[in-house]
């Protein structure tokens, strides 16, 4: 019963602490609010996930009313591993953010900000734990909207604009959403997802239920970024406040593609959703995804964007990890969603840091940065591991994916893995030789913020982590294996 509360707590803590945070009259109390919150569902989330483990199920009737009636919240191995991502990024992005949007944001507007956040957070939380595909919705609404909000709180102009691009994109993607929705309850008569699952089978208006498929997938493929329906990421990441794209580039797309791998696997199944041409197209998607990504990546000249078309092709090693089909593909998209998460947030972190001095992330001004060992160690650690380096999070993931590939016969797909890498070495060398081996000329005296010291302590938590789980995966990579056998219906 502790158990169960803990997961409803999980979404009620933040929704609770946003309209208490906008009205306390000091940005530190925000802020302090904001952490103590943030270290709880830390603190909750790991709990629940160590619960779940080994294939058991938490579930939560609102009201205790009995889903398909009411609404339930239901957390397994596979949105445990979520949760705990959303909430462990959650934490360490409050840390880095107390210096960091200070230097961005005037301080009349911090209360807000922090407000704002919290409903970013509840919106995701409620997105990965409920079990009703109308409340998932809601959830969304409630994250996009609050991210429309914080991306276009930032400094730069073109933040307003690419606040708007994600709203027009977020709306059409959303519309797509509900409108599956709608026709999937019209085919079903319900909305639990559980309970959908068991009537897709045997509802009489199949036609009705391919409709509302095609339509709930493109809104959610859109939201996820996956190629080509990627658009809107380059400028959202690029021109958000600093702590802002660290935890939308740890956290948004990746609770979208979770969204993706439990409709398809857990409600809609395997035998309705992914025939072998579906599948076929999701291994084309992700492959095209890597290599596209990668690519562009090599040609940015900001930092940001760089680490944002970076994102494009990590997104599609988890893609094609879905479309494999098996327990070791699947294991390894699993596992991606966290690992590059983690990655991903430490590096956005530390194009922030550079930032604070010359007031931009455009490569040619972070020229000459050896007077920054620390802030190297950082980009080395995060650079590796998107790579796949032995030791890196990174690696882990990229090494599962190639099993499968191997397991398949897919050898093609193997050289698209192997390529991917290759080509993330260029774009981090890229940015590694820029900041480090370039010099500055003229030189520059930066007069701006220095960082402060819960921004070092964040990026120092994200580095320990990427090494850490990249040595011992037993927690992350097991979790991620018992989720895989869940939704495939593979018994160990």
């Amino acid at each position: 019963m502790i158990e169960n509360h803990m997961t409803i707590m999980l979404v009620v803590l933040p929704m609770l602490a946003a309209p208490l945070i906008a009205l306390l009259p000091s940005k530190n109390l925000s802020w302090g609010l904001a952490i103590l919150t943030a270290t709880l569902q830390l603190y909750l989330a790991v709990n629940v996930l160590l619960d779940v483990q080994g294939g058991t199920a938490i579930h939560y009737e609102l009201g205790g009313w009995a889903p398909p009636w009411g609404i339930s919240y239901r957390l397994d191995s596979l949105n445990g591993l979520m949760a705990l991502l959303v909430c462990l990024i959650n934490f360490v992005c409050l840390l880095y953010a107390k210096a960091s949007i200070e230097a961005e944001i005037p301080g009349r507007k911090l209360g807000l900000f922090y407000a704002t956040w919290q409903l970013v957070v509840t919106g995701l939380l409620g997105i990965v734990l409920t079990g009703d595909i109308f409340n998932l919705f809601v959830f969304l609404e409630i994250s996009s909207l609050s991210t429309y909000a914080l991306i276009g709180m930032g400094r730069q102009r073109q933040a307003l604009m690419a606040a708007f691009q994600y709203l027009l994109s977020g709306t059409l993607g959303a519309s797509f959403f509900l409108i599956g929705v709608g026709l999937c309850y019209a085919a079903t008569g319900t909305l639990n997802m559980q309970d959908l699952a068991s009537q897709i089978g045997q509802s009489d208006q199949p036609m009705t239920l391919y409709s509302g498929f095609a339509f709930l997938f493109t809104g959610l493929l859109l939201k996820a970024a996956i190629y080509p329906l990627h658009a809107w990421l380059p400028n959202v990441y690029q021109f958000s406040p600093q702590a802002v794209s660290a935890l939308l580039s740890a956290t948004s797309t990746k609770v979208a593609l979770y969204v993706v791998v439990r409709c398809l696997l857990d409600v809609f199944g395997v035998e309705f959703s992914l025939s072998r041409l579906f599948a076929d197209l999701l291994l084309l998607a992700g492959s095209l995804a890597i290599l596209f990504g990668s690519l562009r990546a090599i040609q940015q000249t900001d930092l940001k964007r760089l680490l944002a078309y970076s994102s494009i092709a990590q997104l599609g090693y988890s893609v094609v990890g879905l479309g494999l089909l098996t327990v070791t593909g699947l294991s390894g998209a699993l596992v991606h969603l966290f690992n590059h998460g983690i990655t991903k947030a430490a590096l956005f972190m530390g194009a922030g840091m550079l930032a604070l001095g010359p007031g931009t992330t455009l490569l040619t001004r972070l020229a000459g940065g050896t007077h920054r060992p620390w802030l190297l160690l950082l980009f080395l650690t995060g650079g590796l591991s998107l790579i796949g380096f032995p030791g890196t999070v990174g690696f882990i993931s990229k090494w599962m994916l190639a099993l499968a590939a191997i397991e398949q016969g897919h050898w093609w797909l193997l050289v698209v893995i192997l390529l991917g890498s290759l080509l993330a070495i260029l774009y981090v060398w890229k940015f590694i030789e820029t900041l480090y081996f370039v010099p500055q000329n003229p030189p520059e005296t930066s007069t701006g913020p220095v960082p402060g010291r819960g921004m070092w302590l964040a990026c120092g938590l994200l580095c320990l982590a990427i090494v850490y789980f990249g040595l011992d995966t037993r927690f992350t990579l097991g979790v991620a294996m018992d989720a895989a056998r869940q939704l495939l219906g593979v018994h160990p």
